[in-house]
């Protein structure tokens, strides 16, 4: 796993992030169009569901007898986590490492992280998992419920929202249940859920902890991942993008990322990925929407990658840009353009040192807020912007660009 370190820009940290450092939740690192009905069967609707009840026959206080105790007990948690344990999976990245005496090359254990059957076909099955979970893996391994340890391969990442896709052979997993996955928009706050993972590695696999939702979107940074496999991080670490998260007061700890967050259905309603790591804080865990997993999961079935909306800029928050650096604008919040690379940013006038303040009517404070719009938008999609170069206000008309997702950059893409 990673720390995160939020910058902005490159080496910079923003204000708001000041002496707080946001985790993800694994140490060390942790297709096809036919798919689609494979997909549509398990991403079903959510519901709310579930509570414990009791029966208790108390002492008789007018005697001082003790009477008999029954106690009836529903518990949903119990039955939420039966039947989500054998589609969870934890997932074993193997990175080749070389001996300093002979100088031969051999695979070591680098971190361990969780994973979730969400797909069969009559050839494989496909996990999601975190894409920091697999990153620069050489050797892949699922270890199933029962213990029994196989391989896998990955289909496709996405490094900008942290997701990546597995498989293994249909006959590693032909009995295993697929799990069932809800719609992230009907999440409610203070709704119980459930998280199941595999922290501080295999000897606590399948580890159930339950709390529940404490917010339903939050803005959270997506860094590089790094390969170091003793969970820390050079404090340099590059903010890659932002996405929208569930919160959850669920402990979320090192090795949970990739598992499934679930309602009290038992459907899988976030994919766990981070949590906030400062001595003052506690209980602060975020998870993947199973919305946006659907959407990605979907994309990398079909090509092994997924895309997003960009409009071809390198651009950074305004707010956190030294004096010197700020343009002469009225304005001290927005996105400062550090330069245009798209040709159809170009071709609609953007240009260095512009600050952008509004997408299509929306205003426009910062880079998470405008990467967030802009993950709203599709490929091809007009947007408005509302620019100020210098003190005049412009409205330029942009089509919208596929951000190049094929190689990681250290700069502020948008």
């Amino acid at each position: 796993m990673g720390f995160y370190q939020p910058s902005e820009p490159r080496k910079r940290r923003l204000p708001q992030w000041i002496g707080v450092a946001v985790v993800s939740a694994l140490v060390g690192c942790g297709g096809s169009l036919a798919m689609y009905p494979i997909l549509a069967n398990h991403f079903g609707s959510a519901s709310q569901g579930g509570a414990v009840t009791s029966s208790v026959n108390p002492t008789d206080v007018s005697t001082g007898a003790t009477t008999n105790v029954n106690v009836s007990v529903n518990d949903a948690i119990t039955q939420v986590v039966k039947q989500a344990v054998p589609s969870v999976v934890a997932v074993v990245n193997y990175q080749s490492t070389q001996d300093f005496f002979d100088q031969q090359s051999q695979l070591q254990e680098t971190g361990v992280g969780t994973g979730v059957l969400f797909a069969k076909d009559n050839n494989y099955g496909y996990f999601v998992t975190n894409n920091h979970v697999v990153d620069g893996a050489d050797k892949l391994e699922l270890v199933l419920n029962s213990g029994k340890h196989i391989n896998a391969s990955i289909v496709g990442t996405d490094p900008y929202t942290d997701l990546a896709v597995l498989k293994t052979p249909i006959q590693n997993v032909e009995n295993l249940p697929v799990a069932t996955f809800g719609n992230s928009d009907n999440i409610q706050v203070g709704e119980p859920v459930v998280a199941i993972g595999t922290p501080m590695g295999l000897d606590f696999q399948d580890s159930v902890t339950s709390g529940i939702i404490s917010a339903k979107q939050r803005v959270m940074p997506v860094e590089m991942p790094d390969s170091q496999s003793d969970g820390t991080s050079d404090s340099s670490q590059d903010i890659l993008d932002y996405e929208t998260v569930v919160q959850t007061d669920a402990a979320i700890n090192p090795g949970n990322s990739g598992g499934p967050l679930l309602n009290m259905e038992g459907q899988v309603i976030a994919i766990n990925s981070s949590k906030i790591v400062d001595p003052t804080v506690q209980g602060m865990g975020f998870g993947i929407p199973s919305n946006t997993v659907h959407t990605i999961v979907d994309e990398i079935m079909q090509t092994g990658h997924a895309t997003h909306a960009s409009l071809g800029i390198e651009a950074y928050s305004l707010s956190a840009l030294p004096d010197y650096l700020r343009p002469d604008v009225p304005v001290t919040d927005g996105v400062y353009v550090q330069s245009v690379q798209s040709a159809n940013a170009k071709a609609a006038g953007l240009q260095p040192q512009d600050v952008i303040v509004a997408i299509n009517g929306q205003t426009i404070t910062s880079a998470a807020e405008l990467r967030t719009a802009l993950f709203k938008l599709q490929i091809g999609q007009k947007a408005t912007l509302e620019v100020y170069r210098g003190q005049k206000k412009l409205s330029l008309t942009v089509t919208v660009s596929p951000m190049n997702t094929s190689a990681l950059s250290s700069s502020q893409g948008n």
